[in-house]
Formats: C-alpha cells, structure tokens, sequence
C-alpha cells in the first residue's frame, strides 16, 4: 500500500512538472577550494563597491577571481571557468573586467589530494575591432558618473567591463570560438578562443532588459538581472539554448522562465520554445543559476532561492526532457541532487555528522563528468556573500557529487 501511494503521489508531483520523491541519491566525492582572496593582475577593481566581510576597496592594480558562472572542461585535468560581471550590478562594475580563467583543481577525496585550486592563465574579453555596436566604458574618459579616469589598459586594449555585458554563461563551439550569454540585452556575444568579440551582440527580439543600451523609451519586458542566465549546447555543437533567469514582466505566470533556440550555422534563433515551471514564484527569490547539455534533448537545471547559510533552503539540480512534457505544456522535472542534503561519510568537508551543505546564495555553474558524477562550483559574489562562515567571504568551491543513478548517456559528440 505504502508503494502505490508514493507512485501515486510521484504521478501527480509530476503533473506538476516536478517529484522530489523520485529524485537521485547523492555523495560529495570530492572538494576543492580557491580562496576568496584570491586575485589576478590587471586594472584596479572595486572602486565603485563599499567595504563588505572585512575587505576594504579598492583592489589597487589586481582583479579578484571570482563571482563563477560558468565551466568547461579543458585538457590534462583543467577546467575554464567564467566569471561574471564583477561586483553584481552594471553601475559597481565599471571596472571590472570579464574573463574567463584556466584553473587546475587538485580535489580532495577520500584517498588523498590537497583540495587546492591553481589558476594558471586567463583571457580578457576584449572589442579591439569596434564590433560591439554601442558605447562601452573602453570609449570614454572617466568611468560613468563619476570623475575617476578609464584604465589605460582598458581604453587602449578594448577590454570588456561589467559595465559593458553581465556574462552569465559559456559554451565552445566545434570550431573553437566561445559564445557567452548576457544578461542586459539579454544578448549573446561571439568571440574567438582569445575573448576578441567577432560580431555585433545577437538580440532576443522584443525581449529587453532595463540595462538593455537600446531600450530608450521603451518599457523593459525583464526585471533587472533577469536575462540569460544558463545555456546550453547540444552535444554535436550545432544548437544553443539560453536560458532567461527570470520571468517576462508581461507574463501572468511568474514562474514561468523561458529557453530559446539558436542555430550556429545561421547565426539565428529558430523561433522554438520551450517552458521551465520554478518551484516559487520569484517574489521569494526563486531562479535558475545553470543550463547545461546532457544529451541532444535532456538537460541539467540549477534551482535556487536567494538566502544563504543557515537560511538557504532551496539548491537543487534538476534533469529536464525537451520531449516530455506536462499536460499544459511545462518541462517535467526530475530531482537530481540536493545541494543541501548531500551524504559525506568520509567528511571532506571536515568534522561534521556525514552531511554537506552547499548553503550559497548563487550556485551558477554544473557539468556532467561521467553519467554518475557532477561537478558543481559557487559564485561567491566577492567579497559580499557569507554563505559559509558569517562576516567573511565566501572561497570559491568546487565540488563533485558522485550519483546513485546514471544520467542518461549522450547520443552525438562534438
């Protein structure tokens, strides 16, 4: 009796495009840490942030690396991992530059490992050949609204701010070119393997956010912050599918999110659609933080509420079909993993009772690396965010979850 009713209530979880009673088992099977406090050379950062956790602005000649958006597995066990627009909002991040850094995690497991991460290089993204077809901070004197003067280095080098894009997400295509998902167009950005742009920015038409450099007088159809978050790519690099972190402001249903079609070959969205159902509506802090392929039609999706530490109560990955779907037309759901009921019966999170948290307010980048295992990395939004210890900053940390139940295997490659 007892099993026909969990099938029962399975059922209809799922008419409701989600059944956390069918989700995945999960075990950290790995950890690695790059401390918060953890920078690169280039133009003093932070001048347009307040003291937050102990750190004190600017950051005199140096960027932090931090705020992690995005992964890509790279060669001889290095990942790149793209961090975002900087300090969080386009006006505080005039002086952040965006890059994408090649880092090397020595996990910690069980049998051995430091749990150390090692960045070793990094590109900037960069216009050098004027293909951005607005004015960016690189075009100016002084920083906007304010009298402190453009670095050298980004005004002559084109280098791309925060203030220019809030790069989201990343994804390499066959022929080695990146392609970035922006949250203030919302756009996608083409560049070469070295971040040079080779395009103007791909608009999602009639869809703008209040960032968005045309809007004009035009009403914003997405709340700020709420362009594409996750994106995803199919497994033969023919297809992109961003995803929108948030509702349109005209949709009556505000927890619908909306995932596009874009054809790499004809540079164009298809016009398909398909619809993702959030757990709550966004008022309580609800959206996505990651897309990311699986096979050609199945997909991970990272879940979040907006709290933190002891608070947070809502982290979880989901596994989503593009051919199942509800009866009115949503995604169906399935649980993946928890991030805050994750089993550690080796503590490799240190002393605890066998349990692990991941208690961030952003967790914003997820890749399958077998069909048993995931990766998952933090934006710790430096030096704001104290998901792990209150009044310091969060370390960026990688971790990896080992599954009790495979994910489905790919059916194309690249």
């Amino acid at each position: 009796m007892k099993t026909r009713q969990t099938v029962l209530l399975c059922v209809g979880f799922f008419m409701a495009a989600s059944c956390s009673l069918r989700s995945f088992g999960q075990t950290l099977e790995a950890i690695a840490i790059l401390p918060a406090d953890t920078f690169e050379h280039g133009p003093t950062s932070g001048q347009f942030i307040t003291p937050a956790n102990g750190r004190i602005p600017p950051f005199v000649n140096k960027q932090p690396v931090q705020g992690i958006s995005s992964v890509l597995r790279s060669t001889a066990g290095d990942f790149l991992v793209m961090s975002d627009n900087g300090f969080g909002a386009k006006d505080n991040s005039q002086d952040s530059v965006l890059r994408v850094h090649r880092i090397h995690p020595d996990f910690m497991t069980s049998s051995g490992g430091t749990g150390s991460i090692e960045v070793k290089s990094f590109i900037t993204l960069s216009d050098p050949n004027h293909r951005i077809n607005f004015h960016i901070v690189a075009d100016l004197t002084n920083y906007p609204g304010s009298m402190v003067s453009v670095d050298p280095g980004i005004r002559n080098n084109r280098w791309l701010t925060g203030a220019d894009f809030d790069i989201e997400s990343v994804r390499e295509a066959p022929d080695g070119t990146l392609w970035f998902g922006d949250e203030f167009g919302p756009f996608l950005l083409h560049t070469d393997a070295n971040g040079k742009v080779l395009e103007p920015p791909f608009p999602l038409a009639g869809v703008k956010s209040p960032q968005n450099p045309f809007l004009g007088t035009e009403s914003p159809t997405l709340a700020r912050s709420h362009g594409f978050e996750g994106m995803a790519i199919t497994p033969d690099g023919k297809t992109l599918y961003p995803m929108l972190e948030g509702p349109l402001t005209t949709d009556p249903d505000q927890r619908r999110l909306i995932i596009n079609e874009f054809d790499l070959a004809t540079k164009q969205y298809t016009g398909r659609q398909w619809f993702y159902h959030m757990e709550a509506a966004t008022d309580t802090g609800q959206s996505i933080g990651d897309f990311t392929q699986v096979t050609d039609h199945e997909f991970l999706v990272i879940e979040r509420d907006n709290f933190e530490g002891p608070a947070a109560g809502l982290k979880k990955i989901y596994l989503v079909d593009f051919d199942k779907l509800t009866t009115d037309g949503f995604l169906i759901k399935t649980e993946v993993a928890d991030l805050l009921h994750l089993r550690d019966p080796f503590n490799l999170a240190g002393p605890g009772n066998g349990v692990f948290r991941f208690p961030f307010q952003t967790i914003e980048s997820v890749i399958p690396l077998s069909d048993t295992e995931l990766g998952v990395l933090n934006d710790n939004n430096y030096p704001f965010s104290a998901g792990r210890t209150a009044g310091q900053p969060d370390n960026n940390e990688f971790i990896i979850i080992k599954l009790d139940r495979a994910l489905p295997v790919s059916r194309s490659s690249n």
